[in-house]
This record gives C-alpha cells, sequence and structure tokens, in this order.
C-alpha cells in the first residue's frame, strides 16, 4: 500500500484539510485535477482520493456528479471542512495595495462581499493555494490570493484579513474515495449514495421516490443531471440514511429499481459528525 491519499490542489488546499480531517495518518498526494485525483488511486499512486461535493454558498462542485459514476471508485466516508478564507499577500503590503486577488472559481463567489467593498478585481485560477504558491514563486506584488491559512503559511505570505467569507456557515462537503467498497462498518449513522436513472413511463419519478417515504427511508440529497448530451436522459445523484441490509431501505431500493433503467450503488458508509454540528 502506498498509504497515500490524493486531492485536488497544492499543499495547503482546503481538499488537503480534508485528508488531514478524514486520514491524518495517511501521506497527502497534490493533483493538478479531479481526474488527476481519480487516476492517483485507479493507477495504485495512492490509496485514497478526497473530492469535493458541494459548498454550502456555492453549491454543486462543476463535474464532480459526471465523474464519480465514471471513476470506478466507490465512497467509503465523508468530511466537512469549515471554508475560512484569507487574503495573504507577499510580505510588507496592505490591503490598499491590493488590486487583485487570484483564487478557485469556486471559491470567489464565496468572498464577493468583501471583494466587492474593497473593489479588488478578481483571477480565476486552478487552485488557491496554488494561486498562493505561484504569488510567492512570482514577488507579485499588488496581488493577493485567497486561500486557507494553512496555504499561507507554507508558502511564505502574508495574512492581510482572516474570515472574508460572506457566510459563518461556509463549509464544503468532501467525499473519500477507494478502489473498493466497505459495507461492514456499522455507526448509529450510515448513508448510502446512488445514482439511478428512471423508466420513460408517466410519473416514474414519483413512483420511484415514493418507496422512500412508505418506508420511512430519510432521503437527504437529491440532484438531476443530463448524461449523454441529451435533454431527454436524465440520471439522478441521492444520498439517503441507512444501510442496504437495513430492511426498510432494502424495500426502498427494490421498489426504485423497478421504475428504472439503471441503479448503481456509489458508496455506503458513517457520516461525518460534522453533518450534524454545523
Amino acid at each position: 500500500m502506498s498509504n497515500r491519499i490524493a486531492f485536488q490542489g497544492e499543499l495547503g488546499a482546503y481538499g488537503h484539510e480534508a485528508c488531514q480531517k478524514a486520514a491524518p495518518e495517511m501521506i497527502p498526494l497534490p493533483c493538478r485535477t479531479f481526474e488527476d485525483t481519480i487516476e492517483a488511486v485507479k493507477s495504485g499512486a495512492a490509496d485514497r482520493a478526497m473530492l469535493p461535493v458541494e459548498n454550502t454558498t456555492y453549491g454543486r462542485v462543476a463535474d464532480i456528479h459526471r465523474l464519480l459514476p465514471e471513476s470506478g471508485l466507490r465512497i467509503i466516508g465523508e468530511a466537512f471542512v469549515r471554508v475560512r478564507i484569507s487574503l495573504m499577500a507577499l510580505p510588507g503590503q496592505r490591503i490598499d495595495d491590493i488590486k487583485r486577488v487570484r483564487a478557485h472559481l469556486v471559491l470567489l463567489p464565496q468572498a464577493r462581499t468583501f471583494l466587492e467593498a474593497l473593489d479588488i478585481a478578481v483571477e480565476p485560477a486552478a487552485d488557491s493555494a496554488g494561486a498562493a504558491a505561484d504569488i510567492a514563486k512570482d514577488k507579485a506584488m499588488g496581488e493577493g490570493a485567497l486561500a486557507s491559512a494553512i496555504a499561507a503559511d507554507i508558502h511564505g505570505l502574508e495574512i492581510l484579513a482572516h474570515d472574508i467569507e460572506d457566510h459563518g456557515h461556509n463549509t464544503t462537503r468532501f467525499l473519500l474515495m477507494a478502489r473498493e467498497p466497505d459495507l461492514t462498518r456499522r455507526a448509529e449513522t450510515m448513508l448510502t449514495t446512488f445514482i439511478f436513472e428512471v423508466r420513460n413511463i408517466p410519473a416514474a419519478l414519483y413512483k420511484a421516490m415514493g418507496g422512500f417515504a412508505t418506508n420511512g427511508v430519510n432521503m437527504t440529497k437529491l440532484e438531476s443531471y443530463m448524461v449523454g448530451g441529451a435533454f431527454t436522459a436524465t440520471q439522478f445523484y441521492a444520498d439517503i440514511e441507512g444501510h442496504p441490509d437495513d430492511p426498510a431501505v432494502a424495500r426502498a431500493l427494490e421498489e426504485l429499481d423497478y421504475f428504472t433503467n439503471k441503479l448503481e450503488i456509489l458508496g455506503v458508509y458513517p457520516a461525518d459528525s460534522g453533518r450534524f454540528n454545523r
């Protein structure tokens, strides 16, 4: 085993924080893209991958719901990271000196109020921690990065403002992925994540969801998105509370399967305490 956990971004990224929280005993492996993160596990360069799926301010992380089913990996855990955004720059600069900031496209809208109040221009970057690294490397005066305090420490930058996110609840949910599923674990609250496509019959989705209601299964997430570029081909991503071996969940999934062309379980895993403590 490599004992490595892959994440998208540079050291100091929020994905790095999620890795430290969920698997502090593992060695973090920075990757350039989400696809590279997944491939690191598939190739054996890493044993685990940490991928963001949604943020309480920004919403769904683009492409992740498409990548997860195609990845061949399975979800074995989740982690919630409170996203505290810091404005950082080269030592010796003041906020008034900063005319432009760089950060990941997902992060920029999460600090919109702060940036607009100071009339600071924004530049999307592939990774927020990577933007901090670039500023340090390029000795870029008049420029700042939005990233975690860990990134400032790693790359030798000075924090000019802490906690500039628009909302105090700003949190990102990450999924811990592995090559093989783990259906053996049990916790007070288990989660099951799956994707499905309903059959092309009237009220198919309504009927498919009925089994969860009648069996008392709590569905915490349901999202739809197109597949294959066709407006008529819709795939759904869902999270429910419970384990497939639970009688109520088993009945609900059996009923769902009757109304679907495709049903695939992506993971069964314990709920993270951050789900209830936010």
